[in-house]
């Protein structure tokens, strides 16, 4: 049976439970692909840019079965 949007009612033990993804599985879905975050930050006053900010960084998890990408090897 479908409600009147044509969506299918969720019936079982946590009906009343708000639904989305743990905030636990979202981090280790994250950090096993990586992500990257990029932003700029402009601080002015009266339309005179004072400050700017940007921001890099890539999130990722580290194994150390993974061999590094660089030609030493060593630690950063």
């Amino acid at each position: 049976m479908t409600g009147e949007s044509g969506v299918v009612p969720w019936i079982g033990p946590d009906a009343g439970a708000p639904l989305g993804v743990p905030l636990v599985d979202l981090l280790d879905r994250v950090l096993a692909t990586g992500v990257v975050v990029h932003g700029d930050l402009v601080i002015a006053i009266a339309d005179v840019p004072l400050v700017r900010l940007s921001l890099r960084a890539l999130l990722a998890s580290v194994s150390e079965r993974v061999p590094a990408p660089w030609s030493d090897g060593g630690p950063l």
